[in-house]
């Protein structure tokens, strides 16, 4: 039987905009792979990402050129093969799971080897903003048992108290994309300290990190831009102590879950994170948090408006997807 693949680009707008080190926006554009066989369908969702020289046309034309592949019987573990780490692969594996799901009437976590997945507790993401806007955006999720601060700007000192203050019995997670120095680095981490911080993701560039090898962590780091499949975890022993796994980065769930595996043998602590996104794109991802210590999938609390029987979130928790919506 043939298998057809379509592919769309959608804007989904973001409630308000989300703002990081590197810059903000305001709304998340997605590329979404659909297989389809006989009355089966499929379907994978990625985010194209400039900071790993990804845009939305590249990623659209890396999945099309599959097109005669997929068509000739090429399976997701070909795939692994066949192209490269990232968003388009990410898609296209996603969608293989599902269509094999659909087909042989399993869900993917049996498929996959893994236990009946369960609700887990998520971050949610305060975007990088001034002291007092940030402030209040924490007071209105005080409650939430986890929260997750964007970093990386002159100021940060005052943002995480601020934040600190505003919602003083969450558990903080903090993300600096890059944006700290050698110069600031001991000064942000005493703040963080200060906080009662217990993570702090990628505070220094990508191969500019050599310093966190030297001086001594008063805080646990999270490897994040220098992380993305399983040969990237050899450059960061001594570095960093937890790996954030995404599927954007990874290229899909079946390397994500082996980026998981390798991970824990190496002892790293793991997290599973998210680019701003639907439902469609955490739904694996939520298989792949299972076992993680620290889950942030909340891309669909950030929009304006999810898609159709989108994930449920409650109370903090996020659930395990309905097969109406993938696996």
């Amino acid at each position: 039987m043939t298998l057809n693949l379509t592919t769309a680009i959608e804007h989904w707008p973001i409630a308000g905009t989300f703002g990081i080190s590197r810059g903000s926006k305001t709304e998340a554009v997605v590329v979404v792979a659909e297989l389809r066989k006989g009355h089966a369908r499929g379907r994978g969702e990625c985010v194209p990402y400039a900071r790993y020289g990804e845009n939305v046309d590249s990623v659209l034309a890396q999945i099309n050129a599959m097109r005669p592949q997929l068509e000739n019987g090429l399976d997701r573990i070909g795939l692994q093969a066949a192209m490269p780490p990232g968003a388009a692969r990410n898609a296209l594996d996603c969608a293989l799971w599902d269509l094999d799901a659909k087909c042989s009437g399993r869900p993917v976590h049996e498929l996959a080897g893994l236990s009946a997945p369960r609700a887990l507790t998520t971050a949610y993401t305060i975007s990088l903003a001034g002291p007092a806007d940030m402030a209040k955006v924490a007071q209105k999720s005080a409650s939430r048992a986890l929260l997750k601060v964007k970093l990386g700007a002159e100021g940060d000192e005052e943002r995480i108290a601020a934040v600190r203050a505003a919602a003083p019995y969450s558990t903080l997670i903090v993300d600096a994309n890059e944006g700290w120095s050698e110069r600031d680095v001991g000064v942000n981490f005493a703040a963080c300290a200060e906080a009662g911080v217990v993570l702090i993701e990628q505070p220094l560039p990508q191969g500019k990190d050599e310093l966190l090898a030297q001086m001594q962590r008063t805080i646990p780091v999270c490897a994040d831009e220098s992380i993305h499949d399983r040969p990237s975890l050899a450059e960061l022993a001594g570095k960093y102590d937890a790996v954030n796994i995404k599927l954007d980065k990874a290229g899909g769930l079946t390397e994500a879950l082996a980026v998981a595996a390798e991970a824990k043998r190496q002892n790293f602590v793991i997290m599973v994170g998210c680019m701003v996104a639907t439902s469609l794109a955490m739904a694996p991802a939520v298989l792949l948090a299972q076992t993680a210590c620290f889950v942030d999938l909340d891309g669909p609390l950030l929009l304006s408006k999810d898609r159709p029987n989108g994930l449920r979130f409650d109370d903090g928790l996020v659930y395990p997807p309905s097969p109406s919506l993938w696996g």
